[in-house]
C-alpha cells in the first residue's frame, strides 16, 4: 500500500515540525498554564483541524501539480530548504539567548471558541503551508496514490495530534512546565539541529 512512499522519513521530519517551538506551541502553552487543561485541551483541538486543513491541500495540489509539471517538485524542494534552514537559524539563536521562552495565552469566552481560535491561529500562519509542502515532497513522489496520499494525510494528523495534545497536557503541568522552562536552551539547540538535517535532507532527495 506504500510502495511508494517514505513514511517513516515524512512522520520523523513531521515530529521535528510539530514538535518544535512555534506560534501554536507558545500558544498551546501559554493558555494551558493560564487558563488549565480543558483550554487548552481545545486550543489544540483546533490547531489540529488547521493542521489537517493544510495537509490535505498540500496532498490534494501537490499530487495533481507535480504529476503535469516535475519542476514545481524542484521549485518547492528548494523553497522547503530554504525554510527549514530558516528554523535552524531561529532555533540556533533562541538557544544562545538567555532569559525565559515567552508564551501567548489565547484568551475566549468558551471552549468552543477556544477550539475556533486555535484553528484559525493555524490555518492563517502561511507558514504552515510551506511546511506542509515540503514534508511531502520530501517523502511523497509525484506518483504517489491516492490511497497512499490518504495515509500519510492520517498518519501525519494523528501524529500532530497525538504531540499538540501532549503539550497541552504537560504545559497544565506545573512540575513539568518549571522543568521544561529550565532546559530550554537545550531544546532549541536540539530543534536547530533537527532543522538543519532536515534542510540537507529536502535539498539532496531525488525526484523519482
Amino acid at each position: 500500500m506504500l510502495e511508494h512512499v517514505d513514511l517513516p522519513l515524512i512522520l520523523a521530519a513531521g515530529l521535528i515540525g510539530v514538535a518544535s517551538p512555534g506560534p501554536s506551541t507558545l500558544a498551546i502553552a501559554g493558555t494551558s498554564m493560564d487558563y488549565g487543561r480543558r483550554r487548552g485541551l481545545a486550543l489544540a483541538t483546533g490547531i489540529t483541524c488547521g493542521s489537517l486543513t493544510w495537509s490535505i491541500s498540500a496532498a490534494l495540489g501537490l499530487g495533481t501539480v507535480m504529476l503535469a509539471n516535475a519542476w514545481v517538485f524542484e521549485v518547492l524542494r528548494w523553497a522547503g530548504a530554504v525554510y527549514l534552514a530558516w528554523l535552524a537559524v531561529r532555533s540556533a539563536r533562541a538557544a544562545l539567548r538567555p532569559g525565559l521562552v515567552a508564551t501567548r495565552a489565547v484568551r475566549a469566552r468558551s471552549t468552543a471558541q477556544t477550539v475556533l481560535q486555535g484553528f484559525a491561529l493555524h490555518v492563517t500562519n502561511p507558514k504552515a503551508i510551506l511546511f506542509f509542502g515540503a514534508l511531502y515532497s520530501l517523502g511523497v513522489p509525484a506518483d504517489a496514490t491516492a490511497s497512499e496520499l490518504a495515509v500519510v494525510v492520517a498518519a501525519v494528523g494523528l501524529q500532530s495530534a497525538l504531540v499538540v495534545h501532549g503539550y497541552a497536557l504537560l504545559f497544565s503541568n506545573r512540575v513539568a512546565t518549571a522543568a521544561y522552562l529550565r532546559l530550554r536552551r537545550w531544546f532549541e539547540g536540539a530543534f536547530a539541529i533537527a532543522f538543519g538535517a532536515a534542510s540537507f535532507a529536502v535539498l539532496t532527495a531525488k525526484l523519482r
